[in-house]
């Protein structure tokens, strides 16, 4: 049986990294991926529409301040496409597919107690003794189906947004219905719309939602940006959503009704414009 220090469960953003500094601290690490490429949700998420709803420049990494400056996202928020082909980059650039299993899924994890070591075993009949064993699975890999009555005998095309095809999908002139509108939902429903001959919405309870603003980033907010990256990153780990912007210091029923209208459209503009600095607002 092979022996490792470390065994990481997914290769998403969370597994990337992982390895990485492992590897950094002088660790022998063994990466194990279900899916055929790297990525995580941005691998499996293909669905139309797919994009962050945190800017892309602070959707990235911030270990590596080379990384950031060699990095220029196209858009305010990043699609799918472009996210991926930014995590497949970090994978190359820092040479992390060597240590990554990809078309492998972890189906045991057991620890000996007495040596206090994991023992691995994958679907591919490959069994690993380890250390430590980090599972990098995030939150959204687990798709929710619904238990819908029928739905096992329905004739048509069933698809899921946490696992679309590859190859895409076409509607153009078929009726689709679309059950949810959470954030996929509301991503995925326009764009679903544009080729279907009719879409029906199935919907519980209505998702509140506002304008992304989303806008092209040119070459001299790319620079602004780029120029002013530490600080954005500190705002970052100061903040509560992992963003640079910062939330008004006292209570909204707290304030007049001019400093309230005055701290809401502040906000409003952050979502409007690339140019608002990520400053705290008071």
């Amino acid at each position: 049986m092979r022996t490792v220090d470390v065994v990481v469960v997914g290769a998403g953003i969370a597994g990337l990294y992982a390895l990485h500094r492992f590897r950094q601290d002088g660790l022998d690490v063994q990466v194990y991926e279900a899916g055929g490429g790297v990525g995580g949700v941005w691998y499996w998420n293909r669905y139309p529409g797919a994009r962050c709803d945190v800017e892309s420049v602070d959707y990235s990494y911030s270990f590596d301040d080379r990384l950031q400056q060699e990095w220029d996202w196209s858009e305010k928020y990043a699609t799918q496409p472009e996210i991926l082909a930014y995590l497949e980059h970090v994978a190359d650039r820092f040479d992390l597919m060597g240590d990554i299993s990809l078309n492998t899924r972890v189906i045991d994890v057991t620890l000996d107690e007495e040596t206090l070591r994991w023992h691995v075993r994958t679907d591919t009949g490959e069994e690993v003794s380890t250390r430590f064993c980090v599972l990098a699975l995030g939150p959204l890999s687990s798709a929710n189906i619904p238990q819908i009555p029928g739905l096992a005998s329905f004739a048509g095309d069933v698809h899921h947004t946490s696992s679309w095809p590859h190859e895409g999908v076409d509607f153009t002139g078929r009726r689709v219905g679309v059950i949810g509108t959470g954030s996929s939902g509301i991503q995925t429903i326009p764009r679903i719309a544009e080729q279907a001959h009719e879409l029906t919405v199935f919907q519980r309870t209505a998702n509140y939602s506002i304008p992304a603003g989303n806008a092209a980033l040119d070459d001299a907010t790319r620079a602004r940006y780029k120029a002013d990256y530490a600080e954005r990153r500190r705002l970052s780990m100061d903040s509560g959503g992992g963003s640079p912007h910062q939330p008004h210091p006292s209570s909204a029923l707290a304030v007049t009704d001019g400093e309230r209208r005055r701290a809401y459209e502040q906000r409003w503009l952050l979502g409007v414009s690339c140019s608002a600095r990520p400053s705290p607002i008071s």
